[in-house]
């Protein structure tokens, strides 16, 4: 009886422990995914390159997929995020008008073409520097 008390004690450890390991997994590459987001803003904003918005979009989030499960994660949720304040922010500077609608959306476009781990490059403009 106790080998049977020790054996579902050590199935139910080892259960526990490796949702635990993939909990902390998760936030570790969500962590990192995040912070590619950020080193692709921070670029796009240094470059100020025209035209290469859609690139910078697309290489935050391929980096950030790369990372794993919760790498695709933080970088759907600061993509969404972002677009939709930027779609707030218009409508109380354009109205109703719809303006931004079209490039919004060329932005998600980007952003699921990044996260889907297609390559970003498909979106660089000619002529941008190397080091982005």
């Amino acid at each position: 009886m106790s080998t049977m008390k020790l054996f579902t004690g050590l199935i139910l450890c080892s259960l526990v422990l490796g949702v635990h390991s993939q909990w902390f997994s998760f936030l570790g590459e969500a962590y990192e995914g995040a912070k590619d987001m950020w080193r692709a803003y921070s670029d796009m904003k240094e470059a100020r390159y025209i035209d290469s918005d859609k690139y910078f979009h697309a290489r935050g989030n391929y980096d950030a997929a790369q990372r794993g499960p919760g790498g695709v994660w933080a970088a759907e949720v600061i993509s969404d995020a972002r677009e939709n304040l930027q779609r707030v922010t218009d409508l109380f500077q354009h109205g109703d008008s719809g303006h931004g609608l079209e490039d919004s959306k060329a932005d998600q476009f980007a952003n699921e073409w990044g996260r889907s781990g297609k390559d970003p490059n498909y979106f660089r403009p000619a002529g941008l520097p190397d080091k982005y």
